[in-house]
C-alpha cells in the first residue's frame, strides 16, 4: 500500500510539535506502519516515547485518533501536554456533564479534533462516532489491562474486541510497557489483531540505579535517603491504606512534605494530592500501587517500595514512573519475608492463584539474587544481557563466584531431555535421581540426566536454578504450568563451550554479614557523591521560571519544559530564537509562547558575557527584511523560519521602538480584546491565560503582537 504521507512531513511535525529532531528506537517505523494503515503491537518501556507512537500519525490522518485509556488522570495529563503543544486533544468520560460531552463529539463531526481519549467503559457515549468515516485509527493505551496473564487485568477492557470487528479498515496500535510473552500474545489474541506487527524495544532503563535493602528500620533508611536527594520528587509505595498514612505522617514530623495517597480517599481529596504532586508543590507521595499509572510527571527522580511488590510487572511498571526524562533515577526495594507472607494471602483463593503464586516467587528471587539485578529483570522480560549492568547494588559490590559450568550443563540438558515441560521441582527431582510417584508415573527415571546430581542437595539445586534463570539461560513458562525452558543463551552454554559464574549457597544464619557489608560501602560511595544544589545555578533559575508560568498557565512543570530539556538549556545558553528552537524538547510553539521568557532569565544570568556571546540578533535580520518590503511570508521563506517566529520577532521589534506598523499586522479590535483580558486576568506573563480567556479564538502570535502594543501604551 502507498504511503499517505511524506516522510519530511514526520521531521518537520516531530520538531514543530514535540521538540525532537529525530526519532527514538523503533518510533519512524510503528509511526509509518500506522499511517499505512497497519495493526502494531508495541511494547517499550516507561518513558521510551510510546505516546508519540499514535499521536505523531494523529496529526497526518483524516479524521480523529481514538485513545483508549484506563483512568482518567492519565487523559487529562495527556491531553494537557497535547493543547500546550498545539495539537487539538480532548478526553471523553464521566466527569463531563451532557453538555460537555455533546461539544466534544461535535468537534469530531467537524473534524476539529486529532486525538479523543476514552475509558472502555465510556465507549457506549461515542456509538455515533464510532464509524470509519470520523476514526482514522484506534490506539489502545496500558494493553496489558486486557489480559488476565497480565499484572493489572480489568474486566473492563475485555469488551475492546468489538472494536476491529466495528472498525475493519482502521489501524490498531495496541501500547504497553509491560508483557512477557503470554500477556503479548494474549492482548493480540482479545484486540483481534492476530497479524499486528511487533516492535520490542529494549527494556533497560540504564538511567535508573537498582538497589534492595533489608527491611530493617526502613522509616530511618528512608529518612536519611531522601535528605541526600534535597528537592527532588519521588514516590514511596506500600502495600497498605495505614502504612501510607503512618509514613507520611513520620516523614512530615521530620520536616520532609509528603502526602499519603490510597482508594481509601474520596476521589477529589485523590485528585488534588495528586494534581500538587504533577505540580511539584507536593515533593513526595506515599502511595498503594492505585497511584501512578496516570502520572506522566517526568521528572520523578526516585521510587522507593517501602512493601516487596507482588511481581516483576509491577515493580517494573512502578519504578519506571522513576527517570522518565533520562536523567539519573534512584529504584529502592525493601525486602522481608513477612511481605512475601501478606502477599501469598493476598492470591490465596483468586481465579489464577497459582500463576500469581509463581510470580510472587519470581519477584522474591529477584529481591534476594545474587546476580546483576537489571539482568534479571531483562531475562523476565526474553531480553538477554550478556554484561553485567555496573548499576545496581550487585553490581557494585558483587559476590564471590566461582566456575559452575558444569552444574549449568547438567540443569540445562536435563530441561532439554524432560522437552521443556517441567517446574523447577521436577527438574530437581530428575537431577537427584528421585524414585517419587511422579517421576516415575512420566517414565522420568529413564532419561539420561536421571542421578547425575545426587551429590548436591535439593535447596543447593534450586539455588542454581534460579541463578540460571536469573542470568537468563533458562526461563520460567507461567502460561504452560511454570515450565522451565530454554533461550538463546542456552545454547553457547550446552554446546559452544561458554562459562557460567554461579554463586554457593549461602546458610541462612550467615546472609546478614554481606549484607551489612554491602550496606556499609555503599553508604561511603553515597557520601562522596552527595549532590549538592546550588539555589543561584542557571538549571535552579530556570526551574522557578518553569514553575511560575505553569502556576500562571494551570497546568504542571513538567509539560512547559521536562527536567531533561532544561538541562539542555542550561548547557547550551541559546541567546536567540534560532538557537532556542535548536534544544532538544523545544518545538515551534513552545518556543514561540516561552522562548522570550527563558532567553530573558538566561540574558539576566550571564550578565554581561550575554553580549559578548550573542551573535547578530536574528530579531534584527528579520527587520532588515522588513524594511526592504518584503512580506511575512517572503522573509518566512528566505530565512526558512516559521511565519509565527517572524511575527514574534515583529512584536519585539516594536517594543524595542522600531518603526513597524504593527496594525499591519494585528487589528485595533484584537488590541483591545487583549487589554481587556490583561486587566481582568492581572497581568500574567504566560500567553496561554490569555488564549484561554479569549476562549481560543485568537492565535498566539496575534496575542504576542497585541501584548506589543498594549505594554508599550
Amino acid at each position: 500500500m502507498p504511503a499517505v504521507y511524506k516522510q519530511d512531513q514526520l521531521f518537520s511535525n516531530l520538531k514543530t510539535y514535540f521538540g525532537y529532531d529525530s526519532f527514538r528506537t523503533n518510533q519512524q517505523d510503528i509511526v509509518e506502519a500506522v499511517l499505512n494503515k497497519k495493526d502494531c503491537l508495541v511494547i517499550m518501556p516507561t518513558g521510551g516515547g510510546k505516546s508519540i507512537c499514535f499521536q505523531l500519525p494523529a496529526l497526518l490522518l483524516k479524521g480523529v485518533t481514538l485513545v483508549i485509556s484506563p483512568l482518567i488522570a492519565l487523559m487529562k495529563d495527556q491531553v494537557d501536554g497535547l493543547n500546550a503543544n498545539g495539537i487539538a486533544a480532548s478526553y471523553f468520560n464521566s466527569s463531563q456533564t451532557t453538555q460537555e460531552q455533546s461539544a466534544i463529539i461535535d468537534r469530531v463531526l467537524n473534524a476539529n479534533l486529532k486525538l479523543l481519549y476514552v475509558a472502555p467503559e465510556s465507549l457506549v457515549g461515542l456509538q455515533n462516532i464510532l464509524s470509519e468515516r470520523y476514526i482514522s485509527c484506534v490506539a489502545i493505551d496500558e494493553a496489558h489491562c486486557i489480559s488476565s496473564w497480565g499484572h493489572d487485568f480489568r474486566p473492563s477492557y475485555q469488551q475492546l474486541g468489538f472494536l476491529k470487528k466495528t472498525l475493519p479498515n482502521t489501524p490498531f496500535i495496541a501500547l504497553t510497557a509491560t508483557a512477557d510473552k503470554a500477556t503479548r500474545q494474549d492482548i493480540v489474541k482479545q484486540l483481534r489483531i492476530e497479524h499486528a506487527q511487533q516492535y520490542i524495544s529494549s527494556f533497560d532503563r540504564q538511567n535508573i540505579t537498582l538497589e534492595v535493602r533489608a527491611a530493617n528500620d526502613r522509616i530511618s533508611q528512608i529518612i536519611k535517603f531522601i535528605r541526600q536527594k534535597p528537592n527532588q520528587s519521588g514516590i514511596i509505595y506500600c502495600l497498605s491504606r495505614k502504612t501510607t498514612e503512618q509514613l507520611a505522617k513520620k516523614l512530615k514530623t521530620n520536616n520532609i512534605p509528603a502526602a499519603a495517597y490510597h482508594a481509601g480517599l474520596d476521589f477529589d481529596k485523590r485528585s488534588k494530592i495528586q494534581e500538587a504532586f504533577v505540580r511539584d508543590q507536593t515533593q513526595i507521595v506515599c502511595a498503594t500501587v492505585a497511584f501512578g499509572m496516570g502520572i506522566d510527571k517526568s521528572n520523578v527522580r526516585w521510587v522507593i517500595h517501602y512493601n516487596m511488590p507482588k511481581n516483576i510487572e509491577g515493580y517494573y511498571q512502578e519504578i519506571g514512573r522513576g527517570g522518565r526524562d533520562g536523567l539519573k533515577a534512584h529504584a529502592l526495594l525493601f525486602h522481608s519475608y513477612a511481605d512475601v507472607i501478606q502477599l501469598r494471602n493476598f492470591a490465596s483463593g483468586a481465579s489464577n492463584e497459582d500463576v500469581q503464586v509463581a510470580k510472587l516467587d519470581r519477584m522474591k528471587q529477584f529481591s534476594e539474587a545474587t546476580t546483576c539485578r537489571r539482568k534479571i529483570l531483562l531475562s523476565y522480560f526474553g531480553e538477554l544481557m550478556a554484561n553485567n549492568c555496573e548499576n545496581c547494588d550487585v553490581c557494585r559490590n558483587p559476590p564471590q563466584f566461582f566456575d559452575g559450568t558444569i552444574i549449568a550443563q547438567k540443569i540445562l540438558s536435563a530441561v532439554y531431555r524432560l522437552q521443556e515441560t517441567e517446574a523447577m521441582g521436577m527438574i530437581i527431582d530428575v537431577l537427584r535421581g528421585s524414585h517419587n510417584a511422579a517421576v516415575l508415573a512420566k517414565g522420568y527415571q529413564g532419561v539420561r540426566t536421571f542421578g547425575i546430581g545426587k551429590d548436591i542437595a535439593w535447596k543447593d539445586w534450586q539455588h542454581f536454578v534460579i541463578q540460571l534463570i536469573n542470568q537468563g539461560f533458562c526461563e520460567i513458562a507461567f502460561h504452560k504450568h511454570n515450565a522451565l525452558q530454554l533461550t538463546e543463551f542456552s545454547k553457547n552454554v550446552l554446546f559452544d563451550g561458554a562459562k557460567v559464574a554461579l554463586t554457593k549457597p549461602v546458610a541462612v544464619t550467615e546472609i546478614k554479614t554481606p549484607t551489612k557489608e554491602r550496606k556499609t560501602r555503599t553508604k561511603r560511595t553515597r557520601t562522596k557523591t552527595k549532590p549538592k544544589t546550588d539555589a543561584n545555578s542557571l538549571f535552579e533559575r530556570l526551574r522557578l521560571l518553569r514553575y511560575k508560568i505553569a502556576q500562571e498557565e494551570d497546568i504542571p512543570a513538567y509539560l512547559v519544559f521536562s527536567d531533561a530539556t532544561l538541562k539542555e538549556i542550561e548547557r547550551v545558553r541559546p541567546l536567540s530564537d534560532d538557537d532556542f528552537l535548536k534544544v532538544s524538547g523545544v518545538g515551534q510553539r513552545k518556543m514561540e509562547v516561552y522562548g522570550d521568557e527563558f532567553i530573558a532569565e538566561i540574558m539576566s544570568f550571564m550578565g554581561s558575557k550575554a553580549k559578548k556571546a550573542k551573535k547578530k540578533d536574528t530579531v534584527l535580520i528579520t527587520y532588515d527584511l522588513y524594511k526592504s518590503g518584503m512580506s511575512i511570508e517572503e522573509i518566512s521563506i528566505e530565512r526558512k523560519l516559521a511565519s509565527t517566529t517572524i511575527y514574534s520577532h515583529i512584536a519585539k521589534l516594536y517594543s524595542k521602538g522600531k518603526n513597524i506598523n504593527i496594525y499591519d499586522f494585528v487589528s485595533k479590535s484584537d488590541v483591545e480584546a487583549v487589554r481587556k483580558a490583561k486587566k481582568e486576568l492581572n497581568a500574567p506573563t504566560a500567553l496561554r491565560p490569555y488564549y484561554v480567556h479569549l476562549n481560543e479564538e485568537l492565535d498566539y502570535f496575534k496575542i504576542r503582537l497585541a501584548l506589543s502594543v498594549v505594554d508599550k501604551d
